[in-house]
């Protein structure tokens, strides 16, 4: 029985770099930088005073105030995305099987403002002081869930949860539910909102992140021999999903094809990569078997890349291994270097970013690349943009706890 075929015909995000996927791409190829100093806490104990934050972000501007007050700002930041993914896609909510629409959108930490402004108001007030929405706003399937009771979808929804793997997790089981005919259609991705006191402190304390306050917009540099850690990053990027004869015949645009993937587990550390990368190398493998295709085939890699001593060498020398001598003729790219690391958003976003650089035939920078790590040495299209025919391209996306995912998505032929 031959696979169904699984095509995205509809985007969305809110990032750092632009808060409309068209506005994310134009951030994307003109290398901007989305670091910049927090102003909406007091950051004098941190150790890092900056993140990549979502630019002049108003939720009235979106939400009523009575809906806002029962949104964390993970749950905004999806429902904004899939807003603009649903008019992306052109489909008609009137005519559409919502029966047939799945929901498989993750977060990797969930509603972390949440968390702590609840967790402040029991310290202070008691138990009578913790909001009845605690629990609704705070756990991480709210995100799917609430897309899912807006638009009244009915086809699958849930969310798979692997820390800075989560979107590329839900976009892989959301192909899968389309393949297996549990739906035909699915909104899927990743959102997070991470940029708040208690993780700042949290990724401050592990030592985790740059320390560059005196230039944010330069902090985030995969690839680098100074780079000092990731930069925290926020957002969401969100994908409709769609069987490819079901979008042809309501004459859908076609952006791409998602091709297959990769799932795999280091067993090493909770945090640190295995320096030996044979779980992301299983990974990779399976993404090319699930494909059908050749290491040889890959034309673009968006790489985890995300500015830590450790983590850019270790998936360096593991794409090496993959690739051979091929490796030096791929397009490889850390978009982490502008819109620093969205945690659970992050394979989704970077996702959407390789889609679209199969889209349009140009692969975005690693910006802040100016002293090479020697241990680096790949072609990770350093400062500018660079035009490229893609066919096949790749995306990694790795989590604490040893979870790996490789995504493979290609250029879309009838």
């Amino acid at each position: 029985m031959s696979k169904r075929r699984v095509v995205v015909t509809g985007i969305g995000a809110i990032t750092p770099v632009g808060k409309t996927a068209p506005d994310f791409w134009n951030g994307l190829v003109s290398g901007k930088s989305g670091a910049q100093p927090i102003e909406h806490f007091d950051t004098t104990d941190y150790p890092t005073k900056f993140a990549a934050q979502i630019e002049d972000y108003d939720e009235l501007n979106y939400f009523d105030r009575k809906e806002a007050r029962r949104l964390d700002k993970v749950c905004q930041y999806a429902l904004i995305a899939a807003e603009e993914t649903l008019n992306d896609s052109g489909i008609n909510l009137d005519k559409v099987d919502k029966d047939r629409v799945g929901v498989i959108v993750g977060t990797g930490i969930g509603g972390m403002l949440t968390f702590y402004d609840q967790s402040v108001a029991l310290y202070k007030d008691g138990p009578r002081g913790v909001s009845p929405f605690f629990i609704p706003k705070m756990i991480p399937d709210m995100v799917a869930g609430q897309i899912s009771i807006k638009w009244g979808f009915k086809g699958p929804n849930f969310c798979a949860v692997s820390a800075c793997a989560t979107g590329s997790h839900n976009i892989g089981l959301a192909y899968d539910s389309i393949q297996q005919g549990q739906c035909d259609m699915a909104i899927t991705g990743g959102s997070e909102a991470p940029v708040s006191e208690i993780g700042l402190a949290g990724f401050n304390s592990m030592k985790a992140m740059s320390t560059r306050n005196d230039s944010p917009e330069t902090a985030s540099r995969p690839f680098d021999k100074t780079r000092d850690g990731f930069v925290l990053g926020e957002g969401a990027g969100i994908f409709f999903l769609e069987e490819l004869e079901h979008a042809k015949n309501r004459g859908a645009q076609i952006y791409g094809e998602i091709s297959g993937y990769g799932f795999s587990a280091d067993a090493h550390h909770i945090t640190a990569p295995d320096p030996d990368g044979k779980g992301v190398i299983l990974a990779m493998n399976r993404a090319f078997e699930s494909a059908g295709i050749k290491p040889e085939d890959i034309d673009h890699i968006n790489m985890h890349g995300t500015s830590t001593p450790l983590g850019d060498i270790a998936e360096t020398n593991t794409i090496k291994k993959v690739f051979g001598d091929y490796a030096y003729d791929i397009n490889c790219n850390s978009t982490k270097s502008m819109t620093g690391h969205t945690l659970g958003a992050a394979g989704a976003i970077e996702s959407l970013a390789t889609l679209l650089a199969i889209y349009h035939g140009m692969v975005p920078p690693t910006i802040n690349l100016e002293n090479p790590d020697p241990d680096c040495d790949l072609n990770y299209t350093p400062n500018e943009a660079e035009v490229r025919d893609i066919d096949y391209a790749m995306n990694n996306a790795f989590g604490f706890g040893g979870h790996n995912t490789a995504l493979i998505m290609k250029k879309f032929e009838a």
